[in-house]
Order: C-alpha cells, then structure tokens, then sequence
C-alpha cells in the first residue's frame, strides 16, 4: 500500500508536468486501497478550459466509478482545493483529502471538515516552493485560476 507522502510525490509528478506544459503547477490524484485510479494535473490553460483543476482531471482520468468506490478512495493534492473542487469531492462522497500545502493558498477544507471529509495537511516545503516561484511569476493567470477579480484580465 502506498503511504501519503508516495501518494503526493506522484501528484507532484503531475504538478510538474502541467508546469512543464505551460499551465499552472498543481497534481493530484485519486487513489483508493493503495492504487491510483486517476492521476491529473491543472489543464485550464492548456485546454483553454474553465474547470480543468488538478482534482477534477484526476477525477476524469478515472472515469466513471461505482459510488462504493469513492466512498473508499482518498484525493492527494499538491494545493488545498478551492471551493470547485471541494464540491467535486463532496459529489462524489470522497472521505479524505491529502493537502501538500495550504500557505500558498487556503481552499475550502473547513467546508470538508464540516461535511465529515478527513482532511490531511503535509505542509510540503515543495509544494509550497513550487506554487511560491509560480505565482511570483505569473500573479494574473494565478488570480485567474482561483476567481479573483483582475482588471487586467479582461479580454
């Protein structure tokens, strides 16, 4: 069975390759009794797509699962989920999230918690060196990600 931090190095993996990409250096993946059902990474700009986060790419690549599986299953993210993809989990009844970190960025773990969600936080000083570089780098398309308003992103 692999372990947490296993679990997060191979969303890191996916972290790196959306980066490597050009698009916004966040992985996740969706695993349950020790094996990854999906692996995924951040997309929306390599796809030009509007909900194409890490948790909801891993949640693609799995495909179509039986609800006895997600009720079974853990999401390992390189960044606490924001509140589209804390419903995403929420859907589908996922009962635990791994954060790498959650300095860069705090998502919507209260909302997990507060639906029963098992949140671990790994405090990943990778995860948080790799999101830091990015979002220095590249502060509009970051804003653009996680919804906030920026004059300068109109079209």
């Amino acid at each position: 069975m692999e372990t947490d931090a296993e679990m997060l190095d191979l969303a890191i993996a996916e972290a790196r390759v959306g980066l490597a990409e050009g698009g916004i250096p966040i992985g996740a993946v969706l695993e349950a009794d020790g094996e990854v059902l999906g692996a995924g990474h951040n997309r929306r700009v390599q796809d030009g797509s509007a909900i194409r986060h890490a948790e909801t790419d891993a949640l693609e690549a799995a495909g179509r699962l039986p609800a006895s599986v997600y009720a079974r299953s853990t999401m390992v993210t390189t960044l606490s989920p924001c509140p589209m993809c804390t419903g995403a989990i929420l859907l589908y009844g996922i009962p635990r999230v791994v954060v790498g970190e959650n300095r860069t960025f705090q998502g919507s773990e209260d909302l997990l918690r507060a639906h029963g969600v098992e949140v671990v936080v790994l405090d990943s000083d990778e995860c948080v060196g790799m999101m830091r570089d990015f979002t220095a780098a590249h502060p509009m398309l970051w804003n653009e990600d996680i919804g906030v308003v920026d004059d300068d992103l109109k079209p």
